[in-house]
């Protein structure tokens, strides 16, 4: 029975080994389905091999049917979160919507890489290099957004707002300049350059959004390629004379004169940066 046990584990070891080493040695198949063929392979040979190992010492398997079927109610609601997670992990591999490698978003404004799709939870691994290990139900009942599913570039959306009377068209010249100093900003595809639009009239500047399409690592990085643009944006604005605007309040202060050359409240407006 030991020997039938190594022998499936040593034979889905084998397997998943010639897989990984195929993927590294062609890195145009490094594709989700190699991974899904592997855990697929590894739950097949081992659940044969435990058959095979208790049919060896002579375990009749109608009876154990019977047992099993008999133990299923019980066992099943002792172990139902550990039911559910484990199908979740089947349908996450067979659907192909989330895959390793995939840059992903949960509710809980979580981000990370998926690093392993496990049979209890998958583990991501987030831009700080730290490791976390979710439910596969939660990823498949919550909403997720997967940001590397179909592409591995997206557009970037950075709101910014200047003094009222500014130029339009030198912000909008600044904005695409900062937009250029993004190391992983695509400015030259076509069809996909930056844009700059005028999105509304706050109450103490012009409202200007930019978008701008990033490669795969900037996906991965959105708050370090958003404070990259910023960065770049401000000694672009300054460079060029144009005013980032601060809040401003009118403050009336309201006194009682006593005299009696005027009895009425004076109101006194003081306009005073906050």
């Amino acid at each position: 029975m030991l020997l039938i046990l190594g022998l499936a584990l040593g034979i889905s070891w084998f397997i998943r080994h010639l897989l990984a080493r195929g993927i590294r040695k062609k890195p145009a198949a490094q594709s989700p389905a190699f991974y899904t063929l592997g855990r697929l392979t590894h739950y097949i040979v081992v659940i044969a091999g435990v058959f095979a190992a208790l049919g060896s010492i002579g375990i009749d398997f109608t009876s154990f049917a019977l047992i099993a079927g008999a133990l299923s109610v019980g066992i099943g609601f002792g172990l139902q979160a550990i039911v559910s997670n484990f199908v979740s992990g089947l349908i996450l591999l067979f659907e192909g919507t989330l895959r390793v490698g995939d840059f992903i978003e949960l509710d809980s404004n979580l981000r990370g890489t998926v690093k392993e799709i496990n049979t209890r939870a998958t583990v991501i691994n987030t831009n700080d290099n730290v490791d976390l290990v979710v439910p596969n139900s939660v990823l498949v009942t919550t909403q997720l957004t997967n940001w590397t599913l179909r592409e591995s570039y997206a557009r970037l959306r950075v709101s910014f707002g200047v003094a009222y009377g500014s130029d339009k068209e030198l912000v909008k010249h600044a904005a695409i300049e900062a937009v250029k100093e993004v190391d992983c900003a695509l400015t030259n595809m076509p069809g996909r350059e930056p844009q700059i639009r005028l999105s509304g009239f706050g109450d103490n500047a012009l409202e200007f959004t930019v978008l701008f399409w990033v490669s795969r690592q900037g996906v991965r990085r959105p708050g370090r390629t958003r404070a990259s643009f910023l960065w770049a944006l401000e000694t672009l604005l300054h460079d060029n004379g144009i005013e980032i605007p601060f809040p401003q309040r009118d403050i009336h202060i309201k006194s009682n004169l006593q005299g009696p050359e005027d009895q009425n409240p004076v109101n006194v407006a003081i306009r005073k940066p906050i």
